[in-house]
């Protein structure tokens, strides 16, 4: 008769409960390993193959911008001047030859915006480095919108010169 009263008992019942309950729990959550394992292992191949081909990444190409831009300043009473050449990092070679047919624009935009520049902020490497990321920005602005994608990485300085 021990079994029988301690099965009445309330404190036994509730210990009972929690195990059933725990029982349970773990139950649903192999249950729910197994059928999301199964499910991804049988997931269409197609849908995969497009989230590894993202992860690629493509060699750096450079193409240089010949010849290098040249303006002239006017600083504090005395002719200045700058020259720059400028290289494009990119990594598809078919967006940078599409990219290669807008170079009259892009070089046009690029002389506006060096000849806009003053000549004492170019003097400092801070003011040189603001200026390069400008001019970044000024070839994707031509990519975004002649091509629809910005195409380039950075343009890079490869020659610097005030004089």
């Amino acid at each position: 008769m021990a079994t029988s009263d301690a099965v009445k008992d309330p404190a036994v019942k509730g210990k009972l409960k929690l195990i059933i309950l725990i029982v349970v729990a773990v139950l649903l959550a192999i249950g729910l390993s197994v059928g999301a394992t199964w499910y991804f292992m049988h997931s269409p191949k197609s849908e995969a193959v497009p989230q590894a081909d993202v992860n690629v990444k493509l060699p750096a190409l450079y193409e240089p911008m010949a010849p290098a831009f040249v303006v002239n300043f006017n600083a504090n009473g005395r002719q200045r001047y700058m020259q720059v050449s400028v290289t494009l990092q990119a990594r598809d070679p078919a967006d940078l030859k599409a990219l290669m047919v807008h170079i009259p624009v892009i070089r046009n935009n690029l002389v506006m915006l060096f000849s806009g520049q003053a000549f004492d902020d170019l003097a400092t490497p801070v003011g040189q480095e603001i200026l390069r990321q400008k001019t970044t920005a000024s070839v994707q602005e031509v990519a975004q919108k002649e091509l629809g994608k910005v195409v380039i990485d950075q343009a890079l300085f490869t020659n610097f010169v005030l004089q």
